[in-house]
């Protein structure tokens, strides 16, 4: 499965913004930007730069045996177009996601999830093949969607 890359994307359009960098600096950039709550690595970082030069949002020179990054016009359009929807400093967003992400409540929610998950995934496939099991999923997953819908609400 692939992993997202989507915000750790939109953070390196920014930082594109501000100047050019090659790979280290970013990550590095990445890293401080979220006081030290983010570890950006090469294994998540060059992947997403890939991405983004597929998306032709940025650009790559090579200078002085260094690969320099800097943002082009459609990457200036992608951030202006995420701007028009979103609230709030993009910075200080990342920051809190990092923290959230880090903090025990988020692991412990996260284990809940893969448990829930491998159970899912272990009905469905005794589901198969049977309309009234794949009914009675359907049905669970919607109760779900309608409890966390009323909570969220709340």
């Amino acid at each position: 499965m692939k992993k997202r890359r989507g915000f750790v994307q939109m953070a390196i359009l920014h930082l594109l913004e501000e100047e050019s960098m090659h790979g280290y600096q970013i990550m590095k950039e990445l890293e401080e930007r979220s006081n030290g709550a983010y570890s950006a690595s090469a294994g998540t970082v060059y992947p997403a730069l890939q991405e983004l030069l597929d998306q032709q949002l940025i650009e790559l020179h090579v200078e002085a045996d260094k690969k320099i990054y800097s943002l082009n016009d459609n990457g200036k359009q992608r951030l202006a177009d995420t701007a028009r929807h979103c609230e709030g400093d993009f910075w200080t967003e990342w920051k809190e996601r990092m923290v959230w992400k880090n903090s025990e409540q988020s692991i412990q929610l996260r284990e809940a999830m893969g448990r829930w998950e491998r159970e899912f995934h272990k009905a469905v496939k005794q589901a198969r093949g049977n309309q009234d099991s794949v009914r009675e999923l359907i049905a669970l997953l919607d109760e779900m969607t309608s409890q966390l819908k009323t909570n969220r609400d709340k």
